[in-house]
Formats: C-alpha cells, structure tokens, sequence
C-alpha cells in the first residue's frame, strides 16, 4: 500500500515540480484529512522537508504542500526521549517543529532519510539527539529498505530478553 501512494504522490505531486520522492511517513493530525512528512531531492540536488496534505475530491486522490523547508537550515531534530517507545520528535529550523509519527519505527525511518541525505547532498552538521545511536547508524543492519522490520524485530528482541530475565527466578 505504501509504494502504490509514495507512487501516487510522486507522481501527482513532486514529479512535475521536478523532485524525487525519497521518503515520507505519515504523521498524526487531529484534522480529517491525512499529513505526511516528506522529504524530497530537486535536480539541482536541494533537499527538501515537506508537510503534505492528502485528501480526496471526488474519488481523486489529491496532494497539496502545507508546508515546506530546506535541509540546509535544519539545526537539530530532537527525539525527545531514547529511552521510551515514542513517535514524537522536533524539527528545529529557525522555529521548532513538533511533529507525531504514527510509530517510533516510522520516525527512525524518517531520521535515517535525514541523516543520509545530509551525507549525500549538504554535508551539514545536523544535532541529532535523543534517539537510540544503535537504530540510526548507517551500518550493515540499514542497507535495505527494510529498516523498519529491523527495528521492530531488535525492540522485539530486547524485549524478550527482559520478559526473560524478569521470569528467571534469582539464586
């Protein structure tokens, strides 16, 4: 479901702005329609941070940029706390922008697509902080595109461990 609307909103959206889509999460809003958080790479190779709105006219599906940011400006994103299972993180530009993923998966995917895109396009020192530095690493675990299964199967991983040792009774 995801590659058929990350193909749709390439398609409707970024396409004839000449941007590639390289990655999008969708992002909790108490409006009806839906949010997504986008980032995206112009030819001239600009990074951009986009807040995308999604509704439906008709039975069209249609795409409109809410909001958007450079790469190159972004000083900071802030997990808010590591050590939780939390979807919140901020965006610091010249103003914060608190944003809620609807998982913790989706918003370590989103920060990976930050990371290695400020590697491969600005090369900027970019604070990133309160995230766990083990699911953000550019490494081995990270080099396909199933990063989120990853995640979750580790958290899962460790969280059995713990199950483990809370059952086991002490000497």
């Amino acid at each position: 479901m995801s590659s058929l609307l990350k193909e749709d909103m390439e398609k409707k959206l970024f396409k004839p702005k000449g941007h590639t889509l390289y990655e999008f999460i969708e992002i909790k809003s108490e409006l009806k329609e839906r949010f997504y958080l986008c980032t995206s790479v112009v030819k001239r190779k600009e990074v951009h941070i986009s807040l995308v709105k999604h509704y439906k006219v008709c039975l069209d599906e249609k795409y409109e940029i809410a909001e958007r940011w450079f790469l190159k400006d972004l000083e900071c994103i802030d997990g808010k706390d590591a050590d939780t299972d939390n979807a919140h993180f901020d965006m610091k530009f010249e103003e914060v922008c608190n944003v809620e993923a609807y998982s913790c998966a989706s918003k370590y995917a989103f920060v990976r697509s930050i990371i290695k895109l400020n590697t491969l396009y600005t090369k900027r020192d970019i604070k990133v902080i309160n995230f766990d530095s083990s699911y953000i690493e550019d490494g081995v675990m990270w080099s396909s595109n199933n990063g989120d299964c990853l995640v979750l199967m580790r958290i899962c991983f460790y969280a059995s461990n713990l199950l483990c040792l809370a059952l086991c009774p002490l000497p």
